[in-house]
């Protein structure tokens, strides 16, 4: 299409206009100079950036297990994001700040790894120990008096309900 615009026999004015209009339309938004090459530096960068990190992070994630042996023998489950440790033997690692061993009971004891939190024991669900309790119900609780016995000034008869005299038809209600 490009040709037959340019062709330089019998361009009128208008179709001068129409050329260069169409010509600025296809230059527009392009990147020239060095804003081009720094544009095609930026998305190479990006497309290495991402997947190599996507591809590193296949390989290197299904391939982490955990370090730890138990009656030497590898542990087989998969360690937790950023250790090299699974959930269970996150406590063998010295350098991690985030799980402490529960303290269990006397009578039980135990070692699950279990999140630092604000407290300073901190305690898997089945040692949790609860606070003392807050509400104390009452030990006596009052019985409530028949409808029958409640005194009779309480309620208005049909005379005194009627609108009076003295009183307006809107205080009446």
């Amino acid at each position: 299409g490009s040709s037959l615009l340019t062709g330089p026999e019998g361009l009128m004015a208008k179709e001068r206009e129409n050329l260069k209009r169409l010509k600025c339309l296809r230059r527009y938004r392009q990147r020239y100079g060095v804003e081009a090459l720094l544009h095609r530096q930026l998305r190479e960068r990006r497309v290495l950036a991402t997947d190599g990190a996507a591809q590193q992070a296949h390989t290197t994630r299904s391939s982490q297990r955990c370090l730890a042996f138990v009656d030497d023998v590898r542990c087989s489950n998969q360690s937790l994001p950023m250790t090299r440790h699974c959930l269970t033997h996150i406590c063998q690692d010295t350098n991690q700040a985030l799980f402490k061993p529960c303290q269990g009971s006397e009578e039980v004891p135990c070692n699950k790894p279990v999140p630092v939190s604000l407290s300073e024991e901190p305690c898997c669900p089945l040692h949790l120990r609860l606070p003392p309790q807050m509400y104390v119900p009452e030990q006596g609780l009052a019985v409530p008096q028949e409808l029958g016995a409640a005194p009779s000034e309480l309620y208005l008869s049909a005379a005194e309900l009627q609108p009076s005299e003295s009183l307006p038809l809107e205080f009446s209600d």
